[in-house]
């Protein structure tokens, strides 16, 4: 199947969401932040996952665009520019849940369904790759 990272820059994509995940612990940990705020927060963006109970190319939209990078970096501009850790705390968390579910293979999705992503298939179709 095509439209997915292959061999080196899957692993690639997910070695990078692992550094993403383990910088963005670090840096909410600079926050002073509740690790409570962590922990609530950390599964939040997969609430993305409900534009699927419409159709898939609906939910494919609303997901990633809690998946990707830039609203959360945009939020942490914002909240380094206004020093508001609670902005920062935010954006952290937000990065934090994209790493993750990079490191774990999990990518953004096509809409063709929730589990063809750019990182390869997801859920009971298995790994193309491993």
């Amino acid at each position: 199947m095509d439209g997915y990272a292959k061999t080196w820059p899957r692993i690639l994509l997910r070695t990078e969401g692992a550094a993403i995940f383990a910088s963005t612990i670090w840096a909410f940990s600079r926050t002073g932040l509740s690790w409570w705020y962590f922990v609530a927060g950390l599964l939040l963006p997969d609430l993305g996952m409900a534009g699927y109970l419409s159709d898939s190319k609906l939910g494919a939209a609303i997901y990633n665009s809690v998946h990707t990078e830039t609203p959360p970096i945009v939020l942490l501009c914002a909240g380094m520019a206004r020093k508001n850790p609670l902005l920062s705390g935010v954006a952290f968390i937000w990065l934090a849940h994209i790493g993750m579910d990079r490191m774990l293979g999990y990518g953004l999705k096509y809409g063709t369904g929730f589990g063809h992503t750019h990182l390869g298939l997801i859920g009971k179709n298995g790994r193309l790759e491993k």
